[in-house]
């Protein structure tokens, strides 16, 4: 077997592997990224590109005022206990760590906006905010990454919009005066790009494309179609890991260590069954497909200890006619729908975050087995004024509908028979639902109540708008699953990003960060972009660490 020596070594090619990268090219050291399938930046270049760093220099720029003791303050209140992998110094090491490493890629040249109004998904929370602080990647010049550009991961069927996050949402008002400005602008600033020739990446392209380009400046090599087959330990230490590159066995050697930065296990049936609530599918999920918990399984035969591996980044998420995964996120959020069980009953705020509606759901259906598949059910004036996945309100072609997509009635009773739905209990719920509409209060689930439910709602519905009666025909339901963004247990890290050993020693040599860890919210997702947040934070830090290692030894 031929022998390949670098640095460091750094398994995956999303948002964290190529943080760490930069980080350790930056200070002079020669890293390689190997990437298991063909193309760059796995689910974090599929994502909205949302960075959750509280107290980050980009938002106080924008007018956010935030501390590190305000943000400690929300962490404390809403971060689960989670024993090893929730531990106070792994909190404080984020929060502390946050602002640096977002400074540091300021200084190379990326380009950030603060994602202004884009609230914490507990606003109400001790500490949490109202105005937000995730930021992202500014609109980049594809152009800049050449041939590299073609090698970027992108989220299927996505249209090329140069959108931002916190203006997304109001693409979902597409018939009114504020969703037709949201098009106007987007038109025109596409239109600006391809005038010029420019190639605007936004979003999870903005965020892999500056990474990736940057990383190429400083001359970091990138191994494509090469996954990690094991890991090399010698006397207690990981000093490289053999790679199949395109076919052929390769042993890389790194003398800093080995970041671990692949993302989990989505894609592994198998390690769903295992470890996940059941019932699981990995039909369910939109993270990249290469996400088979491949760095999870090679740290665990020399030793590595795991956590939460019952836990991902949860949510609601249909499958379309074709096929698809489509995650829901503002279309149950909007007035004029709901989400019941087999039974015809809410059991949920449909507005709450994601993983909020992703618990709720299991939970609700451990207590009856009738919440998977749920149903939204909503009536035509949500599809008249609201865009539902990719579809344009005000037309449902055939095409676009199926058994479990876009079931279309004329009576609730009639739905309810084509989905197998209870028909009592649907209107008996949708007339209750009704009546709190009208008068502005969710009182069964406090649906609106939140600053967070209403940043995906339609200000023009009163009193409340996330609430709007369901009382205009055609209805429409939608079968609904307990789906995710990707797993969020694995491999126990400590506040340096060492992998612990199961008899609670770091891992000498070996390091992770994003998904391929447990993460240090404990299941929860404090606010837009925890994922990615944590990920690249956690990986500067491991950065850092193996640099000093290079640097002075150990």
């Amino acid at each position: 077997m031929s022998e390949y020596r670098v640095d460091v070594l750094v398994v995956g090619s999303g948002a964290a592997a190529l943080v760490g990268a930069l980080a350790v090219g930056h200070a002079g050291f020669k890293p390689l990224v190997v990437e298991k399938t063909e193309l760059v930046g796995g689910s974090s270049a599929m994502s909205g590109g949302g960075v959750w760093i509280p107290n980050n220099p980009v938002s106080k720029q924008a007018g956010i005022s935030d501390s590190f003791e305000e943000a400690w303050t929300y962490l404390t209140n809403v971060v689960p206990e989670a024993g090893e992998a929730t531990a106070p110094e792994k909190l404080r090491a984020f929060l502390n760590n946050g602002p640096e490493f977002v400074k540091f890629l300021q200084d190379l040249g990326f380009k950030w906006r603060a994602s202004v109004g884009y609230p914490d998904y507990y606003p109400e929370a001790p500490g949490g905010s109202a105005r937000g602080r995730c930021i992202e990647g500014a609109v980049f010049d594809g152009r800049k990454l050449g041939e590299w550009r073609k090698k970027l991961r992108k989220f299927p069927g996505a249209p090329p919009m140069p959108i931002h996050t916190n203006e997304a949402w109001k693409m979902f008002l597409a018939r009114s005066s504020m969703g037709m400005g949201a098009f106007l602008r987007l038109g025109a600033r596409l239109i600006g790009y391809s005038l010029t020739g420019r190639v605007p990446l936004t979003m999870g392209g903005s965020l892999i494309g500056q990474l990736l380009y940057l990383c190429l400046k400083k001359g970091v090599e990138v191994w494509l179609e090469s996954p990690l087959q094991e890991l090399v330990a010698e006397n207690g230490r990981v000093v490289g890991a053999v790679v199949l590159r395109q076919g052929t066995p390769v042993k890389v050697l790194a003398r800093g260590g080995v970041l671990l930065a692949s993302g989990g296990f989505e894609h592994s049936q198998e390690m769903r069954e295992k470890h996940l609530p059941n019932p699981s599918s990995t039909e369910w999920t939109v993270g990249a497909p290469g996400n088979t918990g491949d760095a999870i399984r090679a740290a665990v035969k020399i030793g590595a200890k795991v956590a939460l591996m019952d836990k991902a980044w949860g949510g609601p998420v249909a499958i379309t006619p074709d096929g698809k995964t489509s995650f829901i996120l503002a279309e149950r959020s909007l007035p004029f729908g709901i989400i019941v069980d087999a039974h015809g009953e809410r059991f949920m705020n449909e507005s709450a975050s994601y993983v909020d509606c992703w618990h709720s759901i299991y939970r609700h259906h451990r207590k009856t087995s009738a919440a998977i598949p749920s149903w939204l059910v909503i009536d035509n004036k949500h599809r008249s004024r609201y865009l539902f996945g990719m579809l344009m309100p005000g037309r449902t072609p055939e095409k676009a509908t199926g058994p479990k997509y876009l079931v279309r009635a004329n009576t609730l009773e009639e739905l309810a028979g084509k989905v197998g739905v209870d028909g009592k209990g649907l209107v008996k719920t949708v007339e209750r639902f009704n009546e709190m509409a009208r008068k502005g209060k969710d009182e069964d689930f406090r649906r609106g109540d939140s600053v967070y439910d209403r940043f995906y709602s339609d200000p023009r519905v009163k009193p409340n708008p996330n609430l709007g009666p369901l009382d205009k025909p055609p209805y429409y339901a939608t079968a609904i699953y307990p789906g995710d963004l990707g797993t969020c247990g694995g491999l126990l890290t400590d506040e340096n990003a060492q992998v612990i050993h199961v008899d609670g020693h770091p891992i000498k040599g070996l390091y992770a960060a994003g998904n391929t860890t447990a993460s240090i919210f404990g299941g929860t997702y404090p606010g837009p972009g925890s994922t990615l947040g944590q990920a690249c934070v956690y990986a500067y830090i491991a950065a850092k660490n193996i640099v000093q290692t290079l640097k002075h030894g150990s």
